[in-house]
């Protein structure tokens, strides 16, 4: 395993089994009355959030604290940040204090990478969202959640997603959901369309290891998970469609284009949903959805990824000697 996680393209095949394959020894621990591990006790951790986030923050906090360890959480908001404080001013502080691996999400693009290899902190460092870059632990859990669906849960150990056609939907152009998905579904073996408005794919998106698709319908019969995408007006500075009823009757999934998938496919999202616009109350409410179990997942995903860096190689030594205590 790397010291850092920066971005999904940096795994390997081996390394994103590995991460997979230990995220599901960490799920066990879910099912316990005691949801703890001793793994982590007397490391320190930092969630470095630069950017307002609600899951992947109490995700990784909640990861952190099953793993034993001590957590400390970073708001730019409140912080010497807003008065002007840099970013390796930053980490030079928590380097003082000693933390032991640093959870960063940052609107600037590169940031985490920078905070890796710049000498500042000398830590490990995850990448938990950089502007329209990546979101490597996103990606990761997604991948877990399909290959539990579509491969199954005791089956898929060790198994990649080879021949899987997956289909990512909507504001390519914002997110790095999308191409942190794109190259880890890549190196696992998948196969990979996005469908999108031309004004939301991004320049020089021939070049990715994945097929561009402007129709929606013509997709979704051939597809084993389709990823609907938040349309993300935060990053907007201009009219990248003309109304939302018109991007919703092109792109938006219902029952009707639900009922189009294969019975063994499955709908997921990343999250936050707007419902009515990309994906609806019908289609999110359904059992084909894993919308909760992709928030369930990502808290073993980064358990696992946490346990890799910080704790050890032997994905299987946690859970299972606890278990035999």
């Amino acid at each position: 395993m790397m010291r850092h996680l920066i971005s999904a393209a940096d795994l390997t095949r081996d390394d994103a089994v590995q991460i997979l394959d230990t995220a599901e020894e960490m799920a066990r621990v879910a099912d316990r009355p005691i949801k703890k591990l001793p793994t982590l006790r007397g490391r320190t951790v930092c969630n470095l959030f630069f950017e307002d986030s609600t899951r992947t923050r109490i995700s990784f906090e909640a990861a952190e604290k099953r793993l034993s360890a001590d957590v400390i959480n970073f708001a730019a908001k409140g912080s010497s940040v807003s008065k002007g404080e840099s970013l390796k001013d930053t980490a030079q502080t928590l380097e003082a204090m000693g933390v032991d691996a640093v959870v960063i999400r940052h609107s600037a693009s590169g940031a985490p990478y920078r905070l890796a290899t710049s000498g500042w902190i000398d830590a490990p460092v995850i990448n938990a969202g950089d502007g329209t870059h990546q979101h490597p632990t996103q990606a990761l859990l997604d991948a877990f959640t399909m290959r539990r669906r579509l491969v199954g849960r005791d089956a898929g150990l060790g198994q990649d997603l080879a021949g899987k056609r997956i289909t990512l939907v909507g504001d390519v152009l914002h997110s790095r959901v999308a191409r942190s998905n794109v190259d880890l579904l890549h190196t696992l073996g998948a196969e990979v369309t996005l469908v999108a408005p031309p004004t939301l794919v991004p320049v020089g998106v021939e070049t990715w290891p994945c097929d561009i698709s402007y129709d929606l319908d013509s997709v979704l019969p051939k597809s084993d998970a389709v990823m609907m995408l938040r349309v993300q007006r935060e990053r907007m500075n201009a009219a990248f469609f003309p109304t939302e009823r018109e991007y919703s009757r092109r792109y938006g999934l219902d029952g009707e284009r639900m009922a189009k998938m294969p019975e063994h496919a499955i709908v997921m999202h990343p999250g936050p949903m707007v419902r009515g616009m990309e994906i609806t109350a019908e289609v999110a409410d359904s059992d084909r959805c894993t919308v909760v179990e992709q928030v369930a997942n990502g808290v073993s995903i980064r358990m696992a990824v946490l346990y890799l860096l910080l704790g050890g190689n032997d994905s299987a030594t946690p859970a299972r000697t606890e278990e035999n205590k």
